[in-house]
């Protein structure tokens, strides 16, 4: 498992390095600029701008340079937000992206598992068919339907939480919404993965065995069950919560969650070259290293697995 770790990690400075080679170049072939204006800028303005920020240089040059400030931990200052570094947009957004995306995605594995359960367990009857029909709607329906829909019921008619708010006064009670919207699809997807993976492994011949033992049921399901029918749930894991992360823009700006979606947004639209970049690895290490973590606990789940 050690060796495995150390390869893995080895194995980021890589795959990091291609990130930020490829977007750097592909940011700086898109049309605009960050200091592009309806009025045209004096050239002599634009070249002072220019040096200010380095800009001056070759486009390889300026690579070099960012290659070798990012490596110290220095994503520069903003090009649109005067005396702005983007590690201020990273320090002061991600934790509550974070945030948001964590509470979601334990939602979303909690709920859908369980609904997963009861849906096999039952499978063809009433429970069956409202939990599935749940699940189509999550999968169906996008993130800016159902937020404003559960703003209207839930804030505006009962007046049971707070209205496009973020932890201040109304507290934990801020969260319950957008947390809502986001997790709605992923818990979805994880009670459809969990549903046909727990029919699966019940008609397996360990579980036949294990009844015929005379195991109690519960037994069955918590012990044998349900450590082979997680490992899809697993899989999906890694890529859902970095999803969950990107994916909470639109939800950030339901809500106005002060994350980092919404200035990655702007970013594009400004064409800020640093705080996309910014926002990039930021985005591209939280996916590696969830797909990480995911490897880790396969191995925990399924004894065949074997890191060498």
């Amino acid at each position: 498992m050690a060796r495995f770790l150390v390869r893995r990690v080895l194995s980021i400075i890589p795959t990091m390095l291609v990130i930020i080679t490829l977007s750097f170049f592909l940011i700086r072939l898109a049309p605009g600029g960050p200091f592009a204006r309806e009025r045209e800028i004096p050239p002599e303005i634009l070249e002072n701008i220019l040096k200010s920020y380095n800009m001056d240089k070759p486009l390889f040059g300026q690579y070099l340079d960012y290659l070798g400030n990012v490596l110290t931990g220095d994503f520069g200052p903003s090009y649109r937000y005067r005396n702005r570094m983007v590690s201020d947009f990273i320090t002061q957004g991600l934790p509550v992206s974070l945030s948001l995306g964590g509470i979601a995605l334990v939602n979303a594995v909690f709920l859908g598992v369980l609904v997963g359960i009861v849906s096999a367990l039952r499978q063809n009857k009433w429970q069956d068919y409202s939990a599935m029909s749940i699940a189509v709607v999550g999968i169906s329906v996008p993130a800016f339907v159902i937020g404003p829909i559960l703003q209207l019921v839930f804030a505006l008619k009962l007046g049971w939480l707070p209205l496009g708010q973020w932890i201040g006064d109304k507290g934990i009670a801020a969260i319950v919404l957008p947390a809502a919207t986001l997790s709605f699809y992923y818990f979805a997807v994880i009670a459809r993965l969990s549903r046909a993976s727990i029919l699966e492994v019940l008609r397996s011949d360990y579980i036949r065995t294990a009844r015929a033992k005379g195991l109690k049921e519960s037994v069955v399901i918590a012990k044998h069950v349900l450590k082979g029918a997680l490992l899809p749930v697993v899989t999906y894991l890694g890529p859902a919560f970095s999803g969950i992360i990107v994916g909470s823009v639109v939800v950030e700006t339901i809500f106005a969650v002060p994350g980092v979606g919404r200035p990655f947004v702007q970013a594009a639209i400004n064409r800020d070259y640093t705080l996309i970049m910014g926002e990039v690895i930021v985005y591209s290490v939280v996916l590696i290293l969830a797909n990480l973590v995911v490897d880790i606990v396969y191995g925990f789940l399924d004894p065949r697995i074997s890191y060498k």
